[in-house]
């Protein structure tokens, strides 16, 4: 006995190895930053690859949207009335314009990447890798949100170039904080499609029939106070009136309704939206077989 090796003694007598955990048991106690990133730098990557089409030919079709409204409607010239303050109808209509660039890319790409993996047979992708719950959506959002504020700025860029055309914030702070707020909610919106969609037609429905018409008869062309009381009324009741209203405070310095009002909606929606969204995908809700 004595001429058992040293090591084969050492092991012997060591402590045992724990076992290894239950399968499903996460042994990432906090969160996975890495594998937040990873992920999201892949769905900033895809849109990326393609970003003629994401980006810029967003912002070159919506930037269409003022240069025919400016020669149509006469916008050299013209003002509309906001709360009593006349501001040029190019001014007007240019922050409009911009966030709903945003919010159409932001929509686009929130509701395409698990609905794809749906089509495609990909899903586990998302579904196998050492993340939470909590971090996949923030890392779908926070994608969308990106490609938003891509689309954004590439708009605004091609606006301040554009004679007549005044985009320079007054607020920049309701600016930001709009624009976060707004494409946050539409990011969890598009997510919550993702998760319910099970193909390409059911994406199309919700863009052309919930997103469209929501966007157009938001306050993006016109001021509602030239509406009847119960137009305005169905205006105040679009989510989609306050992220453009405060969008535009953060350029004009003047809003169709109150900007505490509006933050306090969409902080709102937010919360609601990205609980349902976060319940949802721990449930498996049309996500897991």
């Amino acid at each position: 006995m004595n001429d058992q090796p040293q090591i084969a003694r050492d092991v012997a007598t060591s402590t045992p190895l724990p076992p290894f955990a239950e399968p499903g048991v996460p042994q990432i106690r906090n969160i996975n930053w890495p594998g937040t990133w990873a992920l999201y730098q892949k769905e900033v990557r895809r849109f990326m690859k393609v970003q003629l089409q994401t980006v810029w030919a967003p912002a070159i079709t919506t930037l269409m949207f003022l240069i025919i409204f400016i020669v149509a409607l006469g916008g050299s010239g013209r003002t509309v009335s906001l709360n009593g303050e006349a501001v040029p109808f190019a001014d007007f209509i240019a922050p409009g314009l911009i966030i709903m660039g945003m919010i159409n890319a932001c929509f686009a790409n929130a509701s395409f990447s698990l609905m794809v993996g749906k089509v495609q047979g990909t899903l586990i992708d998302y579904l196998m890798p050492p993340i939470s719950v909590g971090e996949l959506l923030f890392a779908l959002a926070a994608s969308s949100v990106t490609r938003a504020v891509f689309v954004g700025f590439a708009l605004w860029l091609a606006m301040v170039a554009w004679p007549g055309v005044h985009v320079t914030p007054a607020h920049l702070w309701a600016v930001i904080w709009f624009g976060l707020l707004g494409t946050s909610f539409i990011a969890f919106l598009g997510v919550l499609t993702s998760i319910w969609a099970e193909k390409f037609d059911h994406g199309a429905a919700i863009t052309n029939f919930v997103i469209g018409p929501l966007a157009l008869l938001s306050g993006t062309f016109y001021s509602i106070d030239r509406l009847p009381p119960f137009f305005q009324g169905v205006s105040h009741a679009n989510p989609f009136f306050y992220i453009i209203s405060g969008f535009r405070y953060g350029f004009v310095a003047a809003a169709d309704t109150n900007v505490v009002v509006g933050s306090s909606v969409l902080l709102a929606l937010n919360l609601i939206f990205g609980a349902l969204c976060y319940a949802l995908l721990k449930r498996g809700w049309k996500i897991k077989a």
